[in-house]
């Protein structure tokens, strides 16, 4: 039996890729999401399927939707659909991740150390970031990718960026908060500790922060998602995280 949070998660997915956009185009199954000031950014440029969809017909809706960009991204958000999607899209030369939905069942922390920050703050950590992970691409690619978080604002009725500061006073952990307490849901987003501040507590910060946050917006339904196969997953679960669902992620090129 589907856990009951599960599908109002995808449908505040949908629309958040939906609100984001700087245009959309319907599609069999989903839509296009599309923003040209961001082109480098595949997350601001791709086929989101919320729906069921003729699975065999997908890599060439793909094309079709995506043919002017040099990559393919394409989110479908029901585990079902994506089952039955894989094999086509693989065959057609896609990878293939799987996200675990992971909904927070622990308690609510007390507070946070961490502070709603602006873009600015974040800009310098956040280029780093993506400098050390792409290290052949160039300046106006890392500049997207940063840039990109101001469209987020569109997505939510309400978005915060979190960070936590080092001694210094640079971001050294950060993370993006989506608010919609119309519908008690709350997404954290991308958090991230710069590896020179590893070890010392900021994601932590971020997340309580965050959590707290989100609680008193008189959000019932915090969640995140997690790669399938990597570390993160077992870290949130230590933090009141558990999994209800999963989505999915195809990407070429």
């Amino acid at each position: 039996m589907p856990n009951p949070e599960l599908q109002p998660i995808i449908s505040f997915l949908s629309a958040f890729a939906r609100r984001q956009a700087a245009r959309v185009v319907d599609l069999p199954g989903g839509f296009a999401a599309y923003d040209d000031t961001y082109a480098h950014s595949r997350a601001n440029n791709q086929v989101v399927i919320d729906a069921a969809v003729e699975a065999e017909s997908l890599p060439a809706l793909a094309d079709e939707a995506l043919g002017h960009l040099p990559h393919r991204l394409i989110s479908v958000l029901d585990d079902g659909v994506a089952q039955t999607c894989a094999e086509p899209l693989i065959r057609a030369g896609y990878a293939h991740s799987v996200y675990l939905i992971m909904v927070h069942t622990g308690p609510v922390p007390t507070g946070g150390s961490a502070e709603t920050v602006g873009l600015d703050a974040l800009r310098v950590p956040l280029a780093r970031r993506w400098q050390g992970f792409l290290p052949d691409v160039d300046d106006e690619v890392v500049r997207h990718l940063v840039d990109r978080r101001r469209a987020r604002h569109r997505g939510a009725d309400t978005v915060h960026f979190i960070g936590a500061r080092a001694q210094e006073g640079e971001v050294a952990s950060w993370a993006d908060l989506y608010l919609d307490p119309a519908t008690g849901m709350a997404q954290i987003e991308d958090l991230v500790t710069a590896s020179a501040h590893l070890g010392r507590g900021h994601g932590d910060a971020v997340l309580a922060t965050a959590l707290r946050l989100a609680a008193d917006a008189g959000c019932a339904t915090r969640f995140l998602t997690a790669d399938a196969m990597d570390w993160p997953r077992h870290w949130y679960e230590r933090r009141g995280f558990s999994a209800i669902g999963r989505s999915h992620c195809f990407e070429r090129g």
